[in-house]
Order: C-alpha cells, then structure tokens, then sequence
C-alpha cells in the first residue's frame, strides 16, 4: 500500500514539469526583400486653350501725356479684344509702368527728355480660333508689343492619367525582370508614388506687325507631351526550394 501512494505522487509531481517545457522554436521567415523600379509615361495632348500678352508702349514729352494716349490706346485695344466675345473676367492687366528718358552728357546730370508708359495684359483664349483675329484686332487698334504665347489644354488631368498608366506599367516590365534576374518571381505591388506632370511650354515670342496685310495671322498649337515619373515597390517572392 505504501508504494502505490509513492507511485502517484511521483505521477503528479511529473505533470507540472511537462507543462513547464517550452516547445522548440519555430523557424523564422528571412527578412523581406522588395524591388524597387522607376519610370517616365509619357501622353499627347493637343492644347485647346492659349495665355497672350498684349502690350501698348507709349512715348510723350511728359508722363501725364504719355499715360493719356497709352490709356485711350489701350481701352480700344481692350474693347476689341472684347467685341469677339471674351469675357472681361479672361482679360487681366499684368504689368502698367512709367519710365523717364534720359539723356546723359559728360560732366551733366542726365536730362529728361520724355516719358515711357507701358500697358500689358494678359489674355485668357479658351477658343485657339479666336486667337488670331484677336492679335489682329489688338493691333490694328495701337497695340504694340505682343510678347508672349503659351497654349494649354484644359483636358490635362486626362492626359496625365494616360501618362500614368504607361509609367506603371513601364515600372512593371522592368520589376519583373529584376525579378527573374535575381532568380525569383514578382509579388503584389507595396506602393507607387508619382512626380507632378510635367508639360514643357516655352513662350512663343511674338512682334507687332504691320496691318497693311490682307492675309490674318495664322495660328497652329501643334502638339505638346506631357510626362510623368513613377516610383514604385514591389515584393519580391524567392523561388521555393
């Protein structure tokens, strides 16, 4: 009887020491690895719209004469541009200024001889055929200095999400090789990542000309490109062993 009550003991005591023993660790996974890829998009985009400067300069004895004829100048240069139906709200003045002329001899002050007044504004043309009878208009009425020409899409937002879509899958291409290079497969894509659109618009300089012409000023927006970056993540799957 005594060694059965022993037996039982040595049973119970056992238990708890099996239930303290720490199962083997697992293997851990590797760390990570990603491919990294980037690349340019680019679209086409015809533009419809167009940014014009049209000046007037005026040249008088005095400041107040020459802002008087640079004013009645530029109100009519105003009004045509108006009459061919552009809004008030698409005509903004962007520069107005008054300058002396000197004249400098040795041993003298300088000495004024006259004045400069200068008038631009900058003109909103949401219709590209209404650009060059505009031109016309302002300056059969005095205008003078017609200085810059930037044309513009209002559909860009379309043409960057074409420009997108090439760039990722641009980015894809060259992520799935890496990946095979390195012996693996390509994962689902982390993130992406783009860069502002970029759309290059180099001011078309333009001179006055003179209106005894018959032939109106012709106009041609051609094409632009725009372009976009990517940066993108990818996992990386290692081929099973």
């Amino acid at each position: 009887m005594h060694i059965r009550v022993l037996t039982i003991v040595a049973l119970m005591l056992s238990a708890p020491l099996a239930a303290q023993q720490s199962p083997a660790p697992a293997s851990r996974p590797g760390p990570r690895a990603d491919i990294v890829a980037t690349a340019q998009g680019e679209a086409k985009v015809t533009p419809d719209r167009a940014m014009i400067s049209i000046g007037v300069q005026t040249r008088a004895t005095t400041a107040t004469a020459a802002s008087a004829e640079n004013t009645r100048k530029q109100r009519a240069v105003i009004d045509a541009i108006r009459s061919l139906g552009v809004a008030e709200a698409q005509i903004t003045t962007m520069n107005y200024s008054v300058s002396p002329e000197q004249v400098y001899e040795a041993n003298k002050a300088p000495r004024i001889t006259g004045y400069t007044v200068s008038n631009s504004v900058r003109v909103d043309v949401h219709k590209i055929d209404q650009l060059g009878p505009i031109i016309d208009a302002a300056l059969a009425k005095g205008a003078n200095n017609i200085n810059s020409l930037d044309f513009y899409s209002s559909n860009e937002s379309d043409a960057r999400r074409s420009a997108l879509a090439s760039a990722i899958a641009s980015a894809r291409g060259d992520a799935q090789a890496m990946a095979q290079a390195a012996g693996g497969t390509l994962g689902d894509l982390i993130e992406a990542s783009s860069s502002p659109a970029y759309t290059p618009r180099p001011p078309t300089p333009l001179r006055a000309m003179a209106m005894d012409k018959a032939e109106p000023t012709p106009i041609n927006p051609g094409e632009q490109t725009m372009t976009v970056a990517v940066t993108t993540r990818w996992r990386f799957v290692p081929a099973s062993k």
